[in-house]
């Protein structure tokens, strides 16, 4: 199916557009198809074939032509324009996480900034403060998200951010002036509320904003930060030592007087606590452990040495082989895994083992070139009966062998979990990825028992995946916790099919510390040489 691959090219025309400064109903034309094709359940070629494109939402005379063309040329003539047009690394400047069309357009027409290089020299340099949009305001002096988002939940309602700063008016009077506001909800001296959107498609999101004095920030942070179950215990603590802990500080009810508050840590040393970790704030123990001197040691970005479940253009990826490993060097990893998809994976372009193999051996030659490791993988489908979708001697030649349920989600829960366990129990297998199959609004997990996968994971000493897509962080938290509790090792990984995704690490490394997981507990926070003990290992 090409629906991806055109959904992809409509969205990158949609973004050379915003930048040229065309017509706003045009760009949200591209962003419309480009959301209605990655939906599209049928193939777009065989719509095309009956000469049906115009029955697709969103499709008129000249996006059906865009599409027509592109299926029997391979290009879209409109879009090499606009990429003649533009200046090249503006596609890798939007690329960078807060860089949208129109922020690329301003840095650009200011700066002549067309590259990530020229973008990190103006913002060293404290040239990015002259473009318009981007001025200091107000001199605020510290700035925090709060709320559901700073304890990373995976879905967040609306986003509280706390600040400190010298002219609370200025600053409040310049966040409802914000191109991205909608509408302005509220708006007082210290607060304000407003509704924005990130882009047509996306609902609205409410984004309340609060200015806090100095002595009171860190008070301010623990009470908006949460979770209401949470606080609600550390102030049952508080009223038995005779204090009171609020949003403006900690004080002592007997004579009124502050005793903290400028720092989180002063609210819970106030109590005779530990500072606890945003992530784990949910009256769920933390608090006990906390008083036990039992609090885990999280796991954290600078204890992962690799990501191990990454996809190239050898199947839906959109990475080179050579990209991939170079911007995987880039971010300082010791390994990178390349797992494109099996051959029964045909919707993703699944290899087959006659194309497995030459891979392998573009991979072991790519290698005399690169400091990190390369690992030759795949993203293996497991089968209906539980069998592998390749024969054991080929996935007896990776490095490390991912297993995953891509079809028959609806199967009856038994035959699901026999399913999956009988692939945990091949030797050759390492890591159970996105083991539920959810897709975060969109699909239901499939029905599995998953003590019996975590089980025999742990017997066969196998990992399971918290895949750090923002689309499935699979397993969820809850899932994650419970698996470690019985002693399974987890693979954080990011799944990772372009560039930007790369980064997704940062979200699954916060599913995992909300499920209480330490470093010593994550395949992928072992140096190299553990690692591949560890696959060797079983498969002896």
């Amino acid at each position: 199916m090409k629906n991806a691959e055109i959904a992809r090219l409509f969205a990158e025309i949609a973004q050379l557009l915003e930048i040229k400064g065309e017509n706003v109903f045009r760009v949200r034309a591209y962003e419309r198809a480009a959301q209605n094709l990655e939906s599209l359940a049928e193939d777009v070629a065989r719509v095309a074939t009956r000469g049906e494109l115009s029955s697709i939402p969103g499709i008129g005379k000249g996006l059906a032509a865009h599409i027509t063309e592109y299926l029997e040329t391979g290009r879209i003539a409109e879009l090499d324009t606009l990429r003649a047009e533009l200046p090249r690394g503006l596609l890798e400047v939007l690329a960078v996480r807060g860089v949208g069309p129109k922020t690329a357009k301003l840095l650009h027409e200011h700066l002549g900034i067309d590259s990530v290089d020229k973008l990190e020299q103006a913002v060293a340099s404290g040239d990015i403060l002259r473009v318009p949009g981007m001025r200091a305001t107000g001199e605020v002096t510290t700035i925090e998200v709060a709320g559901s988002a700073r304890r990373r939940r995976e879905t967040v309602g609306d986003l509280d951010i706390l600040v400190t700063c010298r002219d609370p008016k200025r600053v409040i009077d310049r966040f409802v002036g914000l191109p991205v506001v909608q509408t302005v909800l509220a708006h007082g001296d210290t607060k304000a509320s407003i509704e924005c959107r990130a882009d047509a498609r996306a609902a609205p999101l409410q984004v309340d904003l609060r200015v806090v004095a100095p002595e009171a920030y860190g008070a301010a942070l623990q009470y908006f930060t949460g979770s209401k179950d949470h606080n609600v215990r550390l102030r049952e603590i508080a009223q038995k030592q005779g204090l009171k802990i609020s949003e403006y500080g900690v004080f002592s009810e007997r004579t009124g007087k502050r005793v903290g508050g400028a720092t989180e840590a002063q609210v819970y040393e106030a109590v005779g606590l530990p500072w606890i970790p945003p992530e784990l704030r949910e009256n769920a123990g933390e608090i006990e452990a906390a008083l036990g001197g039992r609090l885990p040691h999280l796991v954290a970005a600078e204890h992962i040495r690799g990501d191990l479940h990454a996809h190239t253009d050898w199947s839906d990826g959109r990475l080179p082989l050579e990209r991939l490993v170079a911007e995987s060097e880039a971010r300082g990893y010791e390994y990178i895994i390349v797992s494109d998809h099996s051959r029964s994976s045909t919707v993703a372009g699944g290899l087959t083992p006659e194309e497995l193999r030459e891979q392998i051996t573009r991979i072991r030659a790519l290698q005399a070139k690169h400091r990190i490791r390369i690992l030759a993988g795949s993203e293996c489908d497991i089968l209906a009966d539980g069998r592998m979708d390749f024969p054991d001697d080929l996935l007896a030649e990776l490095d490390v062998v991912l297993a995953a349920v891509h079809s028959r989600f609806t199967q009856p829960r038994a035959e699901m979990t026999a399913r999956i366990v009988r692939a945990l129990s091949h030797p050759c297998v390492d890591i159970l990825v996105h083991p539920t199959g959810r897709l975060i609004g969109a699909r239901d997990p499939y029905d599995v028992d998953l003590d019996q996968v975590f089980a025999v994971a742990k017997e066969h000493d196998k990992a399971v995946e918290i895949n750090a897509s923002w689309q499935r962080l699979d397993l969820k938290d809850t899932h994650a916790r419970r698996a470690a509790e019985m002693g399974v090792r987890i693979a954080i990984s990011t799944d990772a099919h372009d560039l930007p995704q790369l980064d997704g690490m940062a979200l699954g490394i916060a599913t995992a510390r909300r499920a209480w997981i330490t470093p010593a507990q994550v395949v992928n926070a072992l140096p190299l040489k553990k690692l591949l003990a560890w696959t060797r290992a079983h498969r002896r």
